[in-house]
């Protein structure tokens, strides 16, 4: 049977667009679909904007610590909506870009929502499309609980387009978003409290490092509430007031859920062509991110396995390859590295301590915490912890963890070496850069105690 394309993206996110690009230029004739906005989460409404609202809401902290170091008759004023304006422009020359990319590669972009009709018709508004592969990269989206009071409630979507800076702000959750976010709002003046249902927030890292990064946090005035969810929120005025499990009542007027993403797969036809979901609603795919049915694939957080955009890219990249060319690949999700963008950051790679000593491994534990160089003269209490897991059998470092300015592109070159079976004794032959924060990672020679 003839189709009008070999490949239909729905979704044009990091990995949707990956996969369309690189299929094109292997030759497929690829129409992608999207109806919001090019380069999907990441572009929009999370890494880029959430990032750039990190590096403005630190310098508050850089401008008091110039101070020490001799800088006077700093007196700056800051500007939501300037800064807001700025990152919107940002956004939209990035969206020019991914739409030059798809053209330029030979791509057909199609504005629209697309909608399963069978393993091989698409429609998106009143027309139809053919495929003999369908590829559905629609990534994911903000989960709000059904709680009353509900209407009053912003996710971290809105969090971007804010028309003012409130002045108390509640969020709920103790994921990546939550966090993060707690650290802009405060960074930038806001009276910020976080409320997290559990013991302690960013559950699956490590449990000391976690430790740590809330410390550090309280120490920037951060409020945080574990073991404490919301029940309800109403209208006070104009602000609003939250009840929250322990029987308080917190003011604020704004609140913000970053309770956890859903896959993005509402009113698709996904339930009508009847593909497999697992319990949590995503897509479930095999190795070759192929679904229930042979000729529909998935990749990204619509799959709800590793939800990073690295991820979805080199998944798309993959998919790609296996379909289009004479390679066959798998990607590695071993030592997948990440970071909170918090203030400070924190970041990872490899095993938790908990995970080595669940795997029944005999780790050794190596770690150490600083006052940083530049804080030997500010009065910043800011802190620096870094962490190393070692097995004690074969000398490997399993895991490296690290809480600290610019904590992420330090473990990303740690990343490499671990990919690459490194040894602590490696670690400990590798001259160091001083004055550095990474140089400390080839310093640590005492294991801690146990």
């Amino acid at each position: 049977m003839s189709y009008q394309y070999d490949l239909f993206v729905i979704g044009a996110g990091s990995g949707g667009v990956r996969a369309a690009r690189m299929s094109a230029r292997f030759g497929a004739r690829v129409a992608i679909a999207e109806d919001r906005y090019l380069g999907g989460t990441c572009v929009n409404a999370g890494c880029i904007p959430k990032k750039l609202l990190v590096y403005a809401a630190h310098y508050a902290e850089d401008f008091e610590d110039a101070r020490a170091f001799g800088w006077s008759g700093i007196n700056p004023e800051f500007d939501w909506r300037t800064l807001v304006a700025n990152k919107d422009q940002e956004i939209r020359r990035l969206n020019g870009i991914y739409r030059n990319l798809l053209q330029t590669a030979g791509v057909e972009v199609i504005n629209g929502r697309a909608v399963l009709q069978d393993p091989h018709t698409v429609m998106v508004g009143d027309r139809s499309y053919t495929a003999e592969r369908i590829l559905i990269a629609t990534g994911g989206r903000p989960y709000l609980p059904d709680i009353p009071g509900k209407e009053h409630v912003i996710t971290s979507d809105a969090a971007f387009h804010l028309e003012q800076l409130p002045k108390q702000i509640i969020i709920v959750g103790g994921g990546y978003i939550a966090v993060e976010f707690a650290g802009i709002f405060n960074g930038l003046g806001v009276e910020t409290t976080l409320l997290y249902r559990g013991e302690l927030f960013l559950r699956g890292f490590d449990a000391e490092t976690r430790h740590f990064l809330a410390e550090q946090i309280r120490k920037k005035g951060i409020k945080l509430l574990f073991n404490t969810n919301l029940t309800q929120v109403r209208k006070a005025g104009l602000e609003y007031a939250v009840r929250t499990t322990t029987g308080e009542e917190l003011p604020a007027d704004a609140i913000m859920y970053a309770t956890g993403r859903v896959p993005n797969i509402e009113n698709m036809g996904i339930a009508e062509l009847g593909l497999v979901l697992n319990k949590k609603g995503a897509l479930v795919v095999n190795a070759d991110y192929q679904t229930s049915s042979p000729t529909i694939y998935a990749i990204g957080d619509v799959t709800d396995r590793y939800n990073l955009t690295p991820v979805a890219t080199a998944e798309g990249t993959t998919f790609a390859r296996n379909q289009f060319s004479t390679q066959a690949l798998r990607v590695d999700y071993h030592n997948i590295p990440t970071c909170i963008f918090s203030q400070p950051n924190m970041a990872m790679v490899g095993l938790t301590e908990e995970q080595a000593r669940e795997q029944n491994l005999d780790p050794v534990i190596y770690k150490t915490t600083f006052t940083p160089l530049k804080h030997t003269l500010t009065k910043n209490p800011e802190k620096t912890f870094m962490k190393l897991i070692v097995d004690r059998a074969t000398d490997r470092v399993l895991g490296a963890h690290m809480v600290g300015a610019e904590a992420g592109e330090i473990i990303q070159g740690i990343a490499i070496a671990l990919n690459t079976g490194v040894t602590k004794a490696q670690f400990d032959a590798t001259i160091g850069i001083h004055p550095t924060l990474a140089e400390e990672f080839v310093t640590m020679r005492e294991p801690a105690a146990p």
